[in-house]
């Protein structure tokens, strides 16, 4: 299978034209924030206020990266568990986020948020942080510096590879990849 070439910003016709199962390579700016990020976010939205990013188009990474060594542009920087920002998704994908990478599952509100809006999930494979940090050539915190390893960090990535898991249609790597194996060892 051929992987699919993405160039941010992540459009909603170019979300809503990938499938579930689609490898991928992203290049360009994505965005890195997990759980403590997400709930300021959040609570920004709430408040009226403008977030330190544009959120319209973008894909925001779960990760809170190791440090960076001398000559590199960031640590190891391996996914997060995604279920932790199911209570913020949707409110994040409702405002024009089109793409998130992680590892794990996603609650029905995060995937119906998807669905509505044309959103993709994608997954990125655990364990394997240190490689991943060679397709992120430049990273640079935009937000909540306190937050250390979970601030919001402002990333260029260069063939970043990534699984669509679930896709704007709802369809869920996860559940037919596992009735697909299912299938052909009965």
């Amino acid at each position: 299978m051929d992987n699919v070439r993405i160039t941010t910003p992540l459009t909603q016709d170019t979300a809503k034209s990938l499938r579930a199962g689609d490898s991928c390579l992203i290049s360009g700016v994505i965005y890195t924030a997990r759980d403590a990020a997400h709930k300021r976010l959040c609570e920004l939205v709430a408040a009226g206020k403008e977030l330190p990013l544009d959120i319209k188009d973008s894909i925001i990474y779960f990760v809170g990266p190791t440090p960076a060594k001398p000559g590199q542009a960031i640590g190891s920087a391996g996914p997060t568990t995604s279920y932790r920002m199911d209570a913020y998704s949707p409110t994040l994908i409702g405002l024009g986020l089109t793409g998130m990478i992680g590892k794990g599952k996603r609650g029905p509100e995060v995937v119906n948020a998807m669905k509505e809006h044309g959103a993709v999930y994608f997954g990125a494979i655990g364990g394997c942080g240190a490689l991943l940090s060679r397709c992120i050539k430049k990273a640079e915190v935009i937000a909540y510096d306190d937050l250390g390893a979970e601030a919001i960090r402002r990333l260029e990535v260069e063939d970043f590879p990534a699984i669509v898991i679930i896709d704007s249609q709802g369809n869920n790597l996860y559940e037919t990849g596992r009735e697909a194996y299912l299938a052909s060892n009965i």
